[in-house]
């Protein structure tokens, strides 16, 4: 069964670990994320314009 109490001690001791990441840190996931991001958008538009060219879609 669901222990309330268990979570919330769980959430609470995640809470403590947190930290605000310095400016850099932020830079450099935001980055990372962005060009991550890109390339998924590359792939997908690669495959879209591939189906097209061969017409199966």
């Amino acid at each position: 069964m669901f222990n309330i109490k268990s979570f919330y001690q769980q959430c609470v001791r995640v809470w403590h670990l947190l930290k605000k990441p310095e400016k850099e840190e932020f830079r450099t996931i935001a980055k990372v994320s962005a060009i991550g991001l890109g390339l998924v958008g590359i792939i997908g538009f690669l495959i879209s314009m591939g189906m097209k060219f061969f017409g199966l879609s």
